[in-house]
């Protein structure tokens, strides 16, 4: 797969960091704070097709900042929570939330860039992340979750190789089967995955961060998986 981005080089103190950017904006895509409530990504298929994309591409870039501005996209109705950007970056960078709102100041002039994915690389290992635990859900080391944090209206997720791609393929899957909802023709956020088992436990009870997909009005452009495309009526003046 290949993403169109931009990519910055911001510094914050004696520290210079690799950020990018999609270009253009997910316009149709949100996400509410899952550190206060509930946690609801919902985009549109464009939206969760590119943030599998980005999951991919964080797994395999452990230098780079991955930043999904989500707070200015189109609202949507009956949305809950508090809308927040995210930030996808790997344990092993070490990036402290605290740090943020200085590298963000700096996301000016941005080069417009390329990257790809592997989707079978991602496949691979994604697959290998949930076999773990399938079989020890409830003794997977800490390395082995993503680890939420929110400052700054930004939810941080902190990663590692595996556990992106787990969440890129659930976000593929959300894209993939969300138009087959019933209600998704309708306009209505059909449920489609979730990454909540991907986050910490804590007293037996994980934060919840819940998938959906939603087509943006107007409806006429979405068509439902499986069904005839829509072919436009003959004007006075066709043959």
């Amino acid at each position: 797969m290949r993403l169109r981005v931009d990519e910055f080089r911001p510094r914050a103190g004696r520290y210079a960091f690799r950020v990018v950017q999609p270009r253009p904006a997910l316009r149709h895509t949100t996400l509410s704070d899952p550190m206060r409530d509930w946690g609801y990504l919902v985009g549109d298929h464009d939206g969760l097709v590119r943030l599998a994309g980005l999951f991919s591409f964080a797994a395999y870039s452990p230098h780079t900042v991955v930043h999904v501005p989500l707070r200015r996209s189109v609202p949507r109705d009956h949305t809950p929570g508090v809308p927040v950007d995210l930030v996808l970056a790997h344990q092993s960078l070490g990036l402290r939330p605290s740090v943020w709102p200085a590298l963000r100041r700096g996301l000016t002039q941005g080069v417009p860039r390329t990257v790809r994915t592997d989707e079978r690389r991602t496949a691979r290992h994604g697959s290998a992340w949930e076999e773990r635990w399938e079989r020890r859900w409830d003794r997977l080391p800490r390395a082995d979750r993503i680890q939420p944090a929110v400052h700054a209206r930004t939810l941080f997720l902190s990663g590692a190789r595996d556990t992106f791609a787990a969440a890129s393929l659930r976000l593929g899957r959300a894209a993939g089967f969300g138009p087959l909802g019933k209600r998704a023709d309708n306009g209505y956020d059909v449920l489609s995955a979730s990454l909540t088992t991907l986050l910490p436990l804590s007293r037996g009870r994980g934060t919840e961060l819940d998938i959906g997909l939603q087509a943006y009005p107007p409806l006429a452009h979405f068509r439902r998986p499986g069904r005839p495309a829509r072919r436009r009526h003959p004007t006075a003046a066709s043959p």
